[in-house]
This record gives C-alpha cells, sequence and structure tokens, in this order.
C-alpha cells in the first residue's frame, strides 16, 4: 500500500494546495470559480476529446460493466434512501443523500489521476462510469425533485434533461471523440498535439479547483456527513466490486478501474445540484470536504488492492 500512497500523494497535495490557497484567500471563491469553468470547458474537454478519439465503442461500451456497475450503484442508492427516510427527512432530502453515496468526483479527479496509476487502458472504464453518472443518476436526481414539486412528469422535464446533456461540455467531448473514432481517422497530428496540451492542464487545474473549492465549505451536520462518505468511500466500491466479480462477467482489469472509480469522494457536482434546488447544500457541503480528505486512505488502499487483478 505504501508505494501506492507515494504515487496518490502528489494527487492530494495538489488538492492541499488549493485548498490553502482558498483558505488564506489568495485564491477566491471568484478565481476558483473562473478556473473551475476554465477546467470543465476547455482542458478537461480536451483530454476527453482525446482519450475517446483514441478509443472504439467496444472498448468503453460493456453491457456486463454497465449492469454491474449499475447494479452497485441502485444498491447503495436504495440503503442510503432508506437510511435517510427512516431518519424521517424529506424525499427530497433524501434524494440529495443518495446522490452523494454513489456520485464520485470521476471527471475532476477520477479521469486524471486512475488514467494516470492504473494506466492508459483505464481511459475506457473511467470513461464509461462518467458516462453512467452523467446521464442516470444525475439525471435521475432532477427527476426526482421536479416530479416532487410538481406532482407530476411531463414531456417539458425531458427536454430541459436532455438540453443539460447537449449543454454538458464532458459528454459532448466524448461523444464528438468516439464520433471521431468511428471514422477510422487517426487525429492529425498539430490537433493531437494541440489535444494534449490543452489536456494536460486538466489534472493539476483540476486538482487544484477542488481543494479551493473545498475551502469555502463548512463541515456541519457532522454525523449524516460521516454517515453519506462512508456509504462513497466503502459501500459504494464494496458493493460495486461484488457486482463485478461475482455476479456480472466482467474483464479483470475493467472491474479494478470500476472499483477504484467507485472509491472516488463525492463529487463536487451534488453540490451544485443542491444548491440549485435548494436541498440541504450544507449537508452536501461537508460531505464532499470529509470525503475527499478520508479519501487520501481508502482511495490509496482501493487501488493497492485492484492493482493486484
Amino acid at each position: 500500500m505504501l508505494p501506492v500512497l507515494l504515487k496518490t500523494l502528489p494527487f492530494f497535495a495538489l488538492i492541499g494546495t488549493g485548498y490553502i490557497a482558498g483558505r488564506a484567500r489568495f485564491f477566491t471563491p471568484e478565481a476558483t470559480a473562473w478556473l473551475t469553468k476554465f477546467v470543465f470547458y476547455f482542458a478537461l474537454s480536451a483530454m476527453l476529446f482525446r482519450f475517446a478519439a483514441n478509443l472504439s465503442l467496444a472498448a468503453i461500451w460493456s453491457p456486463p460493466f454497465v449492469m454491474a456497475y449499475l447494479s452497485g450503484c441502485t444498491a447503495v442508492y436504495l440503503l442510503a434512501t432508506l437510511v435517510a427516510r427512516l431518519r424521517r427527512v424529506s424525499a427530497e432530502e433524501a434524494a440529495i443523500e443518495a446522490q452523494c453515496s454513489v456520485i464520485g468526483n470521476t471527471g475532476f479527479l477520477g479521469v486524471p489521476m486512475l488514467v494516470l496509476l492504473l494506466g492508459p487502458e483505464a481511459a475506457g472504464p473511467v470513461l464509461m462510469v462518467l458516462a453512467i453518472d452523467l446521464i442516470v443518476f444525475s439525471s435521475l436526481f432532477t427527476l426526482i425533485i421536479t416530479g416532487l414539486r410538481e406532482g407530476h412528469m411531463s414531456l417539458r422535464i425531458v427536454k430541459v434533461l436532455a438540453m443539460g446533456l447537449l449543454r454538458n461540455p464532458m459528454i459532448v467531448s466524448m461523444v464528438a471523440g468516439l464520433g471521431w473514432s468511428a471514422t477510422g481517422l487517426a487525429v492529425p497530428a498539430p490537433v493531437n498535439d494541440f489535444l494534449a496540451l490543452l489536456g494536460g492542464a486538466a489534472t493539476p487545474g483540476a486538482l487544484f479547483a477542488i481543494g479551493a473549492s473545498l475551502a469555502t465549505k463548512s463541515a456541519e451536520r457532522i454525523e449524516v456527513a460521516a454517515w453519506l462518505s462512508f456509504c462513497k468511500l466503502v459501500l459504494h466500491p464494496l458493493a460495486v466490486a461484488v457486482a463485478a466479480l461475482a455476479v456480472f462477467p466482467v474483464e479483470r482489469q475493467a472491474a479494478g478501474v470500476m472499483i477504484a472509480a467507485a472509491a472516488l469522494p463525492v463529487a463536487g457536482n451534488v453540490y451544485i445540484l443542491a444548491q440549485h434546488y435548494g436541498v440541504a447544500p450544507q449537508r452536501v457541503s461537508a460531505s464532499i470536504l470529509i470525503s475527499t480528505a478520508v479519501s487520501i486512505l481508502t482511495i490509496t488502499g482501493v487501488i493497492a488492492w485492484v492493482t493486484t487483478f
């Protein structure tokens, strides 16, 4: 585990650097917002397009993989929802807690870290996990909240979800990259170099932005946040591991990448959803803060384990 810890520490050191800069107000919330926008729309999109353009759809799409990940996520999602309802919180709060239990920071942390630590072959499985998180579970939360507030589903809600996906640069860049891959043409060298140069800013930029954004978050409702962090860092990868290794015929290396992705801390976009809909943003904020801090050890242990596959 120590060699893996030494490899993961630089990633978390970058997050820590961003956190210190944010706490010292050297990097203001406005600066963090602009850095996040640069990473989201430019650097990370370039990285994702480059990865996807050099992969085939067959390298990403695998029905057993999708079913294993969805099964593991669903089990933890339902458990978190049940526990929340037993605590007599509202259905809306139960929905956001369930999001915290299964949506990891795959885009900003998982893609750059897992591809570097587990090798280029990890790109396909990580992109598949990212796509499922964005398309299935982020959409599910919006459907639940909108349905609860409006009392019914409508075509307008479906249209809003579809437009949201079409405007998401991570989805667009992955689809565009796979589209280019389908042509069978190699990415022209100057374009590939441009994408590599721009995409190279994604890792340090994203990690620094994660840390700077954590500097503005508070750790309230510690007991609930600790439970949600336990769900995300322990129960989620455990459920996914059972599904991938014992239930569905997932290729071992791809299963290892999936399990490592499931062990990532709570994603920042869950906080964006919570804030947008006004559903327990402080609880989500605390979950992100605690899970990110604890994941220094947990993600290291999981990666050390899956590298033995």
